[in-house]
């Protein structure tokens, strides 16, 4: 599906006060751009904004970090993040990036948490490696998370969260726990906060899988 671009997107994030323009120059700075020594969790692919922005708002005692690729798609959580609910939350912001460059983004140990919800599933086998639960992409997630650190990832793809927890295994994570119906595990879904298409496939009767795995 071809993304639709949004004309005055661009413009409009690089005025906004809660987009980091140039996110490299914040790396090892990052508690310096919210003024506190909190922890910092990133969610990768957030794309119109409701779960970061929910989550910001339920836990102020937590920074929180958008990170999405596209501007059209950020633009949407912006517009959101200016609404009479969410405009005067000091503890979020916003970055258009690419997730491969984490790295250069954040320094080691900078991130307490990742979260990965309904991750673009790349089917086709050879774009296995652009998959957001990658071998690829848990070793650059080791770069930036602590020891301890976690990823969260939420998805309605089975096949995807099959390969998913292939990966771990592979990248020697522990898994700590994981589900396939999430919203029936009331461990698991005790104070869950749902995306908008975790609204959508859950209406549709699709379960919803989930897995907290923690870095070697």
């Amino acid at each position: 599906m071809r993304l639709r671009n949004i004309p005055r997107a661009e413009g409009t994030i690089q005025a906004h006060h809660a987009v980091i323009k140039r996110p490299e120059d914040q790396r090892g700075c990052w508690r310096q751009v919210f003024g506190n020594k909190r922890p910092i969790r990133i969610e990768i692919g957030m794309g119109k904004g409701r779960f970061i922005l929910n989550m910001a708002k339920t836990h102020p005692d937590i920074n929180f970090i958008g990170i999405e690729r596209y501007s059209s798609v950020l633009l949407r959580a912006v517009e959101k993040f200016d609404t009479e609910e969410f405009k005067e939350l000091k503890n979020v912001r916003f970055v258009c990036m690419d997730a491969r460059n984490i790295a250069d983004v954040f320094a080691e140990g900078e991130v307490e948490k990742i979260y990965l919800n309904f991750s673009d599933p790349w089917p086709k086998a050879r774009h296995a490696k652009r998959r957001l639960t990658s071998v690829e992409f848990l070793e650059l997630y080791e770069k930036v998370l602590p020891q301890g650190g976690a990823v969260e990832f939420k998805t309605d793809n089975t096949a995807l969260f099959n390969f998913s927890l292939g990966q771990l295994k592979e990248a020697a994570w522990t898994v700590q726990a994981f589900t396939y119906d999430l919203h029936h595990n009331e461990e698991m879904n005790k104070d869950n906060i749902m995306t908008e298409y975790e609204e959508k496939f859950s209406q549709r009767g699709n379960p919803i899988n989930k897995f907290v795995a923690v870095r070697r």
